[in-house]
């Protein structure tokens, strides 16, 4: 196979796990980092009424779509009272309602909102408006602020800055003068607006919403002017005339309707409250992807059991710490007994910790090394003499922790986590290597398996590493890349460099 179609395979696998990656991180919200904290809202709005002697309902608009911010939860309070929810022009209603009800009564409404830039306002351009129906004098009063602003302005969003600086002006306007009972309050100056708009045949809606604020407590609904540049929704302040949209703002309801009504009773009140707090990304992430329909979280390492999880968040390092592996065998050249012998023994340092594992380790190898000399005076085959020597090493393990219980010594009591079949075979090997090539051939392989499995165990113990490959699983899609890619390096490995120094000095002679 040529090396055409491994650069394909590679270049495949690694846009393939960099796309899943992308889609994760950016779309669904999946945390990056570890203890990653998304900053959430938990609002409530509670609307108190006293009810009348027959059947009453409440309706309280609810938030639907809020630009820069999506909705995570939602509850309906409330005691003997039936809930429904339904589309209306101003966003989303909640009513609630009951035959009979005695004494005054409140109903609670609960969202828990967070930041989503992904969440923009509708794209659908609107239809023109109407033409508002004024009389004359208004009417003649409008069209000569139209084409005053007009004068003024070069665009959309220029226009509609100037009018509602106009409309500021109030008495000092000659145009706004029949209009000053709509222009006492932001709401009113927010509708007024829109009538003008609508004459200048400018799509344009009020929008209520609330402040995000840090601190909890009770805030109080707010007013801004959205109109549409053909492109876009663009937002004003009616009051500053700052234009675009508050970065702490969620807009709950549209419209030119109250928060909430009742029919059949009286004494409406409505109080919104706000109160911030931190929650784990990744229960934000599958929140967000339930919400959108993928089943990222639903096939995630997430929905398997605690216990489980657990399993796997040592499993997945392994290929890590075979990477590692892989870049010190074919690059730097260093010596190992075996392949993956130094990663097993790299998690085995996890709990012991590193030095405490190397001591442990050459303890026992270096002893089962002994034993291992002896049993080859006796000649024995194969199969029983690494019997013997497997039985030798879990003799030894079993001493050396009951030694360290003793002496007060904790880590070694962890030594029961080496794999004991592993640590045979390696003794096995590396008598065999001291036989057949010295004992320095043989103690150079066991010193570099010792220094690749500690540099493994410090790669696999990366907390960010480990977090970003159990919650990005796909990521060792590169790995596999990695590896096909350094299956085909034929080139030298570093410390080769000093064996053939002699032979690069002879060349260069002879080439003099």
């Amino acid at each position: 196979m040529n090396n055409r179609h491994i650069y394909f395979l590679a270049a495949v696998l690694t846009v393939l796990a960099l796309s899943m990656f992308a889609y994760k991180a950016k779309m669904l919200g999946f945390p990056v980092m570890p203890q990653q904290q998304t900053q959430i809202w938990t609002i409530e709005a509670a609307v108190s009424f006293t009810p009348g002697p027959a059947a009453v309902k409440a309706t309280l608009r609810i938030p639907s779509l809020t630009p820069g911010y999506s909705l995570m939860d939602e509850n309906f309070i409330s005691r003997g009272f039936g809930v429904t929810t339904r589309p209306a022009a101003a966003g989303r209603e909640a009513q609630w309602a009951v035959r009979e009800a005695s004494g005054p009564q409140t109903v609670y409404y609960r969202a828990v909102v967070y930041r989503d830039p992904t969440r923009q306002a509708e794209d659908t351009t609107p239809a023109f408006p109407e033409a508002p129906k004024l009389d004359e004098a208004s009417r003649i009063a409008m069209e000569g602020l139209i084409a005053d602003v007009r004068r003024q302005s070069a665009d959309v969003a220029s226009f509609t800055t100037e009018l509602l600086r106009h409309i500021g002006q109030g008495q000092n306007d000659p145009y706004i003068r029949l209009f000053l009972d709509r222009t006492a309050t932001p709401s009113d100056r927010a509708h007024l607006a829109t009538i003008f708009l609508a004459g200048a045949q400018i799509p344009a809606r009020i929008a209520h919403g609330v402040n995000l604020r840090d601190r909890a407590g009770a805030v109080q609904p707010e007013v801004l002017l959205e109109v549409h540049d053909g492109v876009e929704w663009l937002y004003f302040n009616p009051q500053t005339l700052q234009q675009g949209l508050p970065p702490d703002f969620l807009i709950w309801w549209r419209g030119d309707e109250s928060i909430a009504s009742v029919e059949g009773g009286s004494g409406l009140d409505v109080t919104v409250a706000v109160q911030q707090s931190l929650l784990d990304s990744m229960l934000v992430a599958e929140r967000r992807a339930e919400r959108s329909g993928s089943h990222s979280a639903e096939f995630s390492l997430f929905s398997l059991p605690i216990a489980t999880q657990a399993v796997y968040t040592v499993l997945l390092m392994i290929p890590i710490g075979a990477l590692v592996i892989m870049f010190l065998r074919n690059f730097i050249g260093l010596k190992t007994f075996g392949t993956f012998m130094p990663v097993l023994v790299a998690l085995a340092f996890r709990e012991t910790r590193l030095v405490w594992g190397i001591v442990l380790f050459a303890i026992i190898v270096s002893l089962g090394l002994l034993i291992r000399f002896y049993l080859e005076k006796l000649r024995l085959l194969l199969v029983p003499r690494l019997t013997c020597v497997l039985t030798v090493v879990v003799l030894l393990m079993a001493g050396i922790s009951v030694l360290s219980h003793r002496l007060g010594l904790q880590p070694g009591l962890s030594i029961a986590l080496f794999p004991m079949v592993i640590i045979s075979m390696t003794i096995e090997r590396m008598s065999i290597v001291w036989e057949e090539r010295g004992a320095y051939e043989a103690i150079q392989e066991g010193t570099g398996s010792l220094i690749v499995a500690a540099v493994a165990y410090l790669v696999m113990g990366i907390a960010w590493l480990e977090h970003l490959i159990f919650v990005f699983p796909e990521l060792l899609l590169l790995v596999l890349a990695a590896a096909l890619l350094v299956g085909r390096y034929t080139g030298y490995r570093l410390l080769e460099l000093r064996r053939f120094k002699a032979l690069q000095e002879d060349g260069a002679r002879a080439e003099t």
